[in-house]
């Protein structure tokens, strides 16, 4: 790839301006959800829709909300990759400068490329498990100054605010830091009846 001069801001995937980069729904997600519909509002998974009211419909969503936290922040991880400049030759110098400032080769498309895939699948573990262990590699300069290329590269977006590039980029890492988090904790949580009993059997006894 050869000199690039300016910094390409192209997601890497074409989607209504707007739209979240939504991940697809794959059976472990969809079938865990219908086992919490069935166990917390009694409604059949093979249930048809004609005997819903609006009262279960707003049902349905609470409990797919609480439900699906690792789904969405997976969507959300695509979205703030997806902000960043494409992974392509024009979008060279913008990785380079990262890599550099960063200190860090977790985070350069070729070493992150199979697990983004593997979240657009539906499946975000592997990702998370690589953005944070890029944030376990970075001292506190490095990732100011990987938050400071960040910045500038977002800075030429209308989609954020007018704020100090620095400030930009380190709200961006820490965003992409915390939802990391948030994948890998919905991953291992224990959601079924028999987790759910010994949470509040111990909790009944503290």
């Amino acid at each position: 790839m050869g000199k690039i001069r300016a910094y390409e801001r192209v997601s890497p995937l074409a989607y209504a301006q707007g739209s979240p980069m939504l991940p697809e729904v794959r059976p472990h997600v969809s079938a865990a959800l219908s086992h919490q519909l069935e166990h917390q509002l009694g409604l059949a998974s093979r249930l048809e829709a004609d005997p819903l009211d609006v009262e279960r419909v707003a049902g349905i969503a609470v409990v797919a909300a609480a439900h699906s936290d690792g789904y969405a922040a997976t969507g959300h991880l695509l979205g703030l990759l997806a902000a960043l400049p494409a992974p392509t030759e024009a979008g060279e110098r913008f990785w380079s400068d990262l890599w550099r400032s960063s200190g860090t080769a977790y985070l350069l498309p070729v070493n992150m490329k199979a697990q983004v895939l593997r979240s657009l699948e539906g499946e975000g573990t592997a990702l998370a498990r690589q953005i944070l262990s890029a944030f376990d590699e970075m001292t506190p300069p490095q990732r100011a100054a990987a938050g400071e290329v960040i910045g500038q590269a977002l800075a030429e977006s209308d989609h954020v605010p007018e704020l100090k590039t620095q400030v930009i980029g380190e709200l961006w890492l820490r965003d992409l830091e915390l939802t990391a988090w948030r994948v890998l904790h919905a991953d291992r949580r224990w959601d079924d009846s028999a987790g759910r009993q010994a949470f509040l059997d111990a909790w009944m006894g503290a």
